[in-house]
């Protein structure tokens, strides 16, 4: 079985939690804070709302029935979903976009080669 490892993310007062095959967390972690970093110059009326990377964990047993955990490729699948949808003029979000599909083409892969084995 693969490892994963989890990272909590953190909305206002919401709490996600996301399942990353562990070789893949630390590219999550930081494309988080690079999209933080730029979100703030994107020039559209609609910028997306980020939620913050506040911890990763090795294991993780929810005991609550009102969390559920995300899969690492839904969840990259839905960021990319977000901002292709931004209608910017003045930034190149062709970036942004560049680097969260390249996070998203890397997982794809990482899921397509374990269901091989």
């Amino acid at each position: 079985m693969p490892q994963m490892k989890f990272a909590l993310l953190q909305t206002g007062d919401r709490l996600e939690f996301v399942e990353m095959p562990a070789t893949h967390m630390y590219q999550l972690t930081a494309l988080n804070r690079r999209l933080h970093k730029e979100v703030e110059k994107l020039t559209a009326e609609q910028i997306p709302t980020l939620p913050h990377v506040i911890a990763e964990f090795d294991n993780l047993e929810l005991v609550s029935p009102n969390c559920t955990i995300i899969g690492g490729l839904d969840y990259i699948n839905s960021l990319e979903q977000t901002f292709a949808a931004v209608d910017e003029k003045a930034y190149p979000l062709i970036s942004l976009l560049t680097e969260i599909r390249a996070l998203q083409a890397q997982l794809e892969q990482w899921y397509e080669d374990e269901v091989e084995v």
